[in-house]
């Protein structure tokens, strides 16, 4: 783990300098990185030949590679920009991620060596799981107390109900939904999806499924929204283990036997176009639509948009003014 996180100037000394460790998946920047990205995802274990040939061949149907890293890059750059602007203060934004360099403890380390003392770590998902935001937080605390214990960090563990990121997920679906015919007998379904992750999480308590739905809520009551429902992107076939469904594609061909002839996507567990919104939805269920004879269209994802930056440029100022 040696790469740097950024390549920014450390602070001055004497300044009063915030930081926010930013946080995402990550994905590989070209062919040869998709093997050593896929085995840091299982956990060191090698894949199977046809698992990492039907990976490869997703990524070959969206270009060879996902935009991912170098949207997490902007949305760094703008969030740095942003809060230097509207605080006049120095504020720095490292880049953390889960299974690609930058790695996450990269990130921590750049901020000890840089002389940060107190850091808010904010994860590029809006919905919190042990299995997911948990992880996060795990890795940069014990990356901080590595580095000596004098980076203190703060953590927004959950972010699915944040007023403006509803606001922005409503004016998409608003938007799409002007497009459409309204039919007012068969109207438009909008389908609010995540990624999927083991069902047993709903057993252990875990409030993640539950976010979907109420992130999907809120955009309804926003929108006055009565034909709506949620969905799983990505859900896994792990022997002998279900994950959490239903699967987005049969939410589509279960509504469109009843009736319904156009669908939103709503990729709201998602901030970034990637292989989840770049192959789930922009190929596979467009595939799915197409021969089902609906219209299947989708909400732009918030990537570096200006209004999505004011959203983590809040979440960061709360993570210091609530600091957990």
């Amino acid at each position: 783990m040696t790469s740097p996180a950024t390549t920014t100037e450390p602070a001055r000394p004497g300044q009063a300098t915030r930081a926010v460790l930013l946080m995402a998946y990550g994905s590989p920047r070209d062919r040869e990185q998709i093997l050593p990205y896929y085995i840091h995802m299982r956990g060191g274990r090698a894949p199977k030949p046809e698992a990492l040939a039907e990976l490869e061949s997703r990524y070959e149907a969206i270009g060879g590679h996902s935009p991912l890293t170098e949207i997490t890059m902007a949305q760094a750059a703008g969030l740095r920009q942003l809060l230097r602007e509207q605080d006049g203060r120095e504020w720095e934004v490292v880049v953390g991620m889960k299974h690609t360099s930058p790695f996450v403890e990269d990130a921590v380390q750049q901020l000890a060596a840089m002389g940060v003392e107190e850091a808010v770590g904010l994860v590029l998902a809006p919905h919190y799981s042990v299995m997911s935001i948990a992880g996060y937080v795990d890795r940069a605390e014990a990356a901080a107390r590595e580095a000596g214990g004098e980076l203190k960090l703060h953590f927004v563990r959950d972010w699915h109900l944040e007023p403006g990121y509803i606001a922005w997920l409503g004016g998409q679906v608003r938007a799409l939904l002007e497009e459409l015919s309204q039919d007012p007998g068969r109207p438009p379904l909008v389908v609010f999806t995540a990624h999927s992750l083991p069902a047993r999480l709903r057993e252990m308590g875990d409030p993640y499924p539950d976010q979907l739905g109420e992130t999907a809520a809120a955009v309804a009551r926003e929108l006055g929204l009565a034909n709506w429902t949620t969905g799983w992107q990505s859900v896994a076939q792990s022997a002998g283990e279900p994950w959490l469904g239903p699967e987005l594609l049969e939410v589509v061909r279960r509504a469109a036997e009843a009736g319904t002839r156009e669908f939103v996507v709503c990729a709201c567990g998602f901030v970034a176009d990637h292989l989840e919104v770049l192959f789930d939805l922009d190929v596979e269920a467009q595939e799915e639509a197409r021969r089902l004879g609906v219209s299947l269209v989708r909400t732009a994802m918030p990537n570096a948009d200006p209004s999505f930056l004011k959203v983590l440029a809040g979440l960061a100022r709360q993570g210091f003014a609530d600091p957990s």
